[in-house]
């Protein structure tokens, strides 16, 4: 894992070794401390603030990029202190596999962290839902969205989806049914567009789409 702040990265630490759970095989403090324990250690999992010295900007989203280029397997959890949507897809715009962008404060909810970083070990990728709240806010605003055309329920079940859960835990989340879920989940990949493609997950596929929306309206 990587943090700056001494205080938080071995709070932080000592937390996720309390849990019995996960085993930390090094704390550092930034990016080149961090891409030459994972050259040495090998993780599982990767563990990073978005922000690092020296520049603190986006050592962070630099380093996932780095370490999932040369260590595919290997999955990389980022921390942030912004619900911006648009540095979640600063780090997933290039792919979604094994990546999950988490906001700072959900490092006190030990059972969610620990959950992120298994779903990335596994390959599977993770977007705060406060992330995508504050992007379906955003975007119904707009005229043309496309979120216009989801249903309340529907973006229910998104944000639930983008927080990398499979059906059964969104239908317990939501107070639903699994097989009202996977009809939710069916009209969401319809009314974007996603077609069935072995490589790419479509759950997370659903956000990005978003995602790349704003950035572009950004761009113009």
């Amino acid at each position: 894992m990587a943090e700056d702040n001494y205080l938080v990265r071995e709070g932080t630490r000592r937390l996720l070794e309390d849990s019995g759970e996960i085993d930390v095989v090094a704390a550092v403090s930034n990016a080149d401390e961090l891409i030459d324990a994972v050259e040495r250690m090998k993780p599982a999992t990767v563990l990073t603030d978005i922000r690092m010295p020296p520049g603190h900007h986006l050592e962070g989203i630099e380093a996932a990029r780095r370490i999932r280029a040369k260590h595919p397997e290997i999955g990389v959890v980022v921390l942030s202190q912004h619900s911006d949507e648009l540095y979640a897809y600063e780090l997933l715009k290039d792919g979604t596999t094994g990546l999950a962008y988490l906001l700072k404060e959900r490092v006190g909810d030990l059972d969610e962290l620990v959950r992120t970083l298994r779903v990335v070990a596994a390959g599977g990728s993770v977007i705060d839902s406060r992330v995508v709240e504050a992007l379906v806010t955003r975007r119904r605003r707009e005229e043309g969205s496309v979120l216009r055309t989801l249903s309340q329920r529907e973006l229910q079940v998104l944000a639930k989806m983008a927080e990398g859960r499979t059906n059964a835990a969104i239908a317990r989340a939501l107070f639903m049914s699994e097989s009202t879920v996977e009809k939710h989940v069916s009209a969401i990949f319809s009314k974007l567009n996603l077609s069935e493609e072995t490589e790419i997950d479509r759950r997370v596929a659903a956000v990005l789409a978003f995602l790349r929306e704003t950035d572009s309206a950004s761009a113009r």
